[in-house]
């Protein structure tokens, strides 16, 4: 029988409250909760720092930037998801849904490969034990891309699979409805002159009219048997909010207006915001700015996007901006994301869930990660 392990002299963030405690694992659950500090022989002195539950991160990217760490280099697969993986571990997340591109749209070719690639690694290493983090997938369907649906297929009944997301990155709409921003990004990304650069925008846009809508309606019905969380991407306007939550899809993920995000929470949407925009002070794309969707309580979970680390800093920075208290601020990254994505085992400090935990010291206005354990089992 494993021992008890006890955190102590640690300021806990319960779901309520913020309070100087003590926690009993014993293997890989949390077993009591104590108020004040333990005296007993071996008990763990977290030295006065913040305790929250291990960080669920419904929504990154960072696999991509692993295998593309520069424009021209494509790192190996496996290579990359291991580092992915220390990545996310290091910053405090313990839960982590890879969110793999479905879909090309001409201009991000390599993430077909990517999408591949991963899956096979995930296959390949869930049951190693070897990764830190418990990985999981996100699938983001590119609806107009006319081999999103072979992709979906490939992975459709994937146990891993715990959320769906519909995106249209067509120019034109949701976060590239600039149109003029749209053509100069891609002059610069994708070495092609402007002329190139039109012919392929007018390209996309007929695929758009035709494919979107019958592939829209493919997808919703390929995925129905999973009773999977379902959410769309970038919503730009009240309509498609409305119309999506009539077809189940019951989360928005990164609205790129406030219009489209204070919608979404009127009709009880829930709203995915991207931590970095937090971090940084406003969106890399010249969108909503997640700061203002937090002072509308328009926002329900925070996910890395691009950055792991930014999660906890997000949360951190959101209590201390006066948005949220602590507890609802650390939710948003654990609990509240954990139950989104159809977990009940953890996300929370409380007996009975798993001993998911993260040790956090704020230093100036930031909130460095200490330790972090899986599953009662230290893995930073």
């Amino acid at each position: 029988m494993n021992s008890d392990m006890i955190l102590t002299n640690a300021l806990l963030v319960l779901p309520d409250s913020v309070v100087p405690g003590t926690l009993v694992l014993r293997g890989d659950r949390i077993v009591e909760i104590q108020h004040g500090r333990s005296h007993a022989p071996g008990a763990i002195d977290l030295d006065g720092d913040h305790l929250i539950p291990g960080i669920v991160d419904v929504h990154t990217d960072n696999l991509e930037r692993q295998v593309q760490p520069r424009a021209t280099a494509r790192w190996p697969s496996r290579s990359a998801m291991l580092a992915h993986d220390s990545q996310t571990a290091a910053a405090g997340v313990t839960t982590v849904l890879d969110a793999l591109c479905l879909g090309d749209l001409g201009f991000d070719t390599g993430r077909t490969q990517t999408f591949k690639d991963g899956l096979a690694d995930l296959d390949s290493l869930t049951h190693t034990g070897l990764l830190k983090s418990d990985h999981f997938l996100h699938l983001r369907c590119e609806l107009p891309a006319s081999d999103m649906p072979e992709l979906v297929d490939l992975a459709a009944d994937h146990p891993l699979v715990r959320m769906v997301s519909l995106m249209d990155h067509s120019p034109g709409v949701g976060q590239y409805r600039d149109l003029e921003r749209y053509r100069t990004m891609r002059v610069r990304q994708a070495q092609m002159n402007l002329a190139q650069v039109d012919q392929r925008i007018a390209e996309l846009l007929d695929q758009r009219a035709r494919l979107r809508e019958p592939q829209r309606r493919w997808l919703l019905d390929r995925v129905a048997h999973r009773h999977l969380p379902l959410a769309s991407h970038d919503d730009d306007n009240e309509e498609d909010i409305i119309r999506n939550a009539a077809d189940g899809i019951t989360i928005s993920e990164f609205p790129v207006t406030r219009d489209a995000a204070q919608a979404a929470k009127r009709i009880g949407v829930q709203v995915i915001a991207g931590a970095p925009n937090i971090v940084r002070g406003g969106s890399h794309s010249g969108n909503v700015a997640v700061s203002d969707l937090m002072h509308d309580a328009a926002v329900d979970v925070l996910a890395s996007d691009y950055v792991p680390p930014a999660m906890v800093e997000a949360a951190w920075l959101a209590a201390g901006q006066g948005h949220a208290t602590l507890p609802a601020a650390i939710a948003m990254i654990t609990g509240t994301a954990a139950r989104m994505a159809g977990f009940t085992d953890r996300g929370w400090i409380q007996a009975g869930l798993r001993a998911d935990l993260v040790q956090i010291r704020p230093f100036e206005g930031h909130a460095v990660v200490r330790k972090v354990w899986r599953a009662g089992e230290r893995i930073a």
